[in-house]
């Protein structure tokens, strides 16, 4: 590959050599043209010394520009050095026969030391300026002239050689770097297409201004695109359009300048789903390039279908039958009691015992019926912007006028971002799911117990792929109660599982299935620190900033 001219690199020997044979030939035609118009009074010998130096020029050049450009040998250190004797030799000549010390063409030195200091190494370059200076100093020597103008130039001369030699040198080191830092470059990028066309995932850049820079051969398979029709063209629009929602996460990496971890897009029009992750790559100028990596995910999402199915008429099956045994138990005691009452023989006293039980289990199966309907019913039903803060302090206040909350200490606390995260979702839904966790916590906390509620914005990559976003509202619920058997820490969210007596076994169910309504999750952590029990954690997430019109208090 030619390298072509640089500040911090030397042009190729070849490109040099092109200018020096040019100024060659040049300088010893107007010496020759000079010598036969102009000097028609000088010397025979003048005119005849001009003419070979004309013959030398010519002949020089003609031989060298055959050996470097037209056979194309490379040129080496013994050709370098002939070159710039014979340019020292041959600026001598002129200077010699236009006069010595009063000579013009005496600069025409410092060319070939800078030259020289181009073409050889650092000593090469000075040995060609100690040589100069040593002819110079002849000439004019031998002109009788000497004085201090001449010693000055000579130090010029020497001074030159010195500068240009390291300059050269340095520049030819730099150069050989960046040589070699461009051929590992050229494998790096070659290695890296040969990796980036060899894999299934499909992979596309879009430059700052959203046209496509790169595309791999799978990312064309899977969106039916060919290169040649989008590369260097606006694509954000049309990746929309052949895959929704594409374009929309890759234009929100740029806006954002943060990465997209997660993402699901809709079905592309051949029934495709693809999982989509992004990268941003930060420049000086102009904006962002985004880097997309995508797999078609359609089978994955249909065998997550599949299983979910199967999860949920196991939960059903599950469900019916802790249903039909929470309501076997009140049935059974309410039919005995009205088999004694309807019998003869039953006394007024024994008569009151068994209405008040016909009424006590009456009322539990209607209390577990009103539960359970509310945990069947649990949907969103009117979504909206709500500010988090606001939402979690009416639960917590409400939870604190609850008899049970009596003689408790019940704290709030909000952490970085809490007053102003906002959720997306049903008010009246995440009321009740934040409701239930702190009452849970009061219940367990007991007589004197303590319970701490706190919020804050965080970032998670536990929330649902689908909603492409890793901000997430934390509220974590804390008490200094027992605390969760180890045994029963993955049932705590089955429906009708409980361990406090009088518990229907529904809330926190109803909590999990709130949070999962929303794209959130609910999780039992491990305790806070020596005195703490449980601690549930629910994430929601988290709309951008602005997304709500709004404001939570300022806590």
């Amino acid at each position: 590959m030619r390298r072509r001219f640089s500040p911090a690199t030397l042009p190729e020997p070849r490109r040099v050599l092109s200018w020096i044979y040019l100024g060659r030939v040049i300088l010893a035609v107007a010496i020759f043209v000079a010598a036969v118009w102009a000097w028609r009074g000088a010397p025979a010998a003048t005119t005849l010394a001009a003419t070979l130096l004309l013959v030398a020029a010519l002949a020089s050049a003609a031989a060298s520009a055959w050996h470097t450009h037209v056979a194309g040998h490379r040129p080496g250190r013994t050709f370098l050095y002939a070159q710039a004797v014979f340019d020292t030799g041959m600026v001598t000549a002129i200077v010699y026969l236009t006069g010595g010390k009063e000579s013009n063409f005496a600069a025409l030195f410092v060319l070939v030391i800078v030259a020289a200091g181009v073409l050889l190494p650092i000593l090469g370059g000075i040995l060609v300026g100690v040589l100069a200076s040593v002819l110079y100093f002849a000439v004019v020597a031998l002109g009788g002239g000497m004085d201090a103008g001449v010693l000055l130039q000579i130090g010029l001369f020497a001074t030159v050689a010195l500068v240009t030699g390291y300059l050269g040198d340095r520049l030819r080191q730099t150069g050989a770097e960046l040589g070699e830092v461009e051929t590992e470059l050229r494998l790096l990028r070659l290695d890296t297409d040969d990796i980036l066309g060899g894999i299934a995932s499909g992979v596309l850049t879009v430059d700052g201004e959203g046209r496509l820079a790169y595309v791999n051969r799978a990312a064309m398979d899977l969106l039916g695109v060919e290169a040649h029709a989008w590369m260097g063209r606006p694509v954000l629009a049309q990746l929309d359009g052949v895959a929704p929602g594409l374009g929309a996460a890759i234009a929100r990496t740029a806006e954002t300048r943060e990465p997209i971890r997660r993402h699901e897009t809709g079905e592309t029009p051949e029934g495709m789903v693809l999982g989509v992750s992004t990268t941003v790559l930060l420049r000086g100028e102009g904006g962002p390039s985004v880097t997309a990596i995508f797999q078609d995910i359609t089978e994955r999402k249909r065998l997550e279908a599949l299983r979910r199915r199967a999860e949920r008429l196991e939960a059903v099956a599950e469900l019916s039958a802790s249903l039909a045994h929470e309501i076997k138990n009140p049935l059974a005691s309410i039919r005995s009691a009205v088999e004694q009452l309807t019998g003869d023989g039953v006394d007024a006293e024994d008569r009151q015992v068994l209405q008040a039980l016909v009424v006590r289990e009456s009322d539990r199966l209607s209390r577990l019926l009103t539960e359970f309907l509310d945990f069947a019913r649990v949907r969103v039903r009117a979504p909206g912007p709500l500010p988090m803060a606001l939402l979690v302090r009416n639960a917590v206040e409400l939870a604190s006028a609850h008899p049970e909350a009596e003689g408790q200490a019940l704290a709030l606390d909000f952490g970085p971002g809490a007053a102003e995260a906002c959720v997306q979702g049903d008010e009246d839904l995440l009321h009740r799911a934040v409701l239930n966790l702190v009452l849970n916590a009061v219940q367990w906390a007991g007589p004197g117990g303590k319970v701490e509620v706190a919020v804050e914005l965080r970032e998670s990559e536990i929330l649902s792929p689908a909603l492409a976003s890793t901000r997430a509202v934390r509220i974590r619920v804390s008490d200094t109660g027992p605390g969760v058997p180890a045994g029963s820490v993955e049932h705590v969210f089955d429906p009708f599982f409980t361990l406090r007596p009088g518990g229907t076994g529904l809330g926190l169910a109803m909590v999990q299935r709130a949070a999962e309504a929303h794209g959130g999750a609910v999780f039992v952590d491990e305790p806070r620190g020596p005195g703490w029990g449980a601690t549930f954690t629910l994430y929601l997430p988290a709309l951008p900033a602005g997304g709500a019109d709004a404001e939570g208090p300022n806590p």
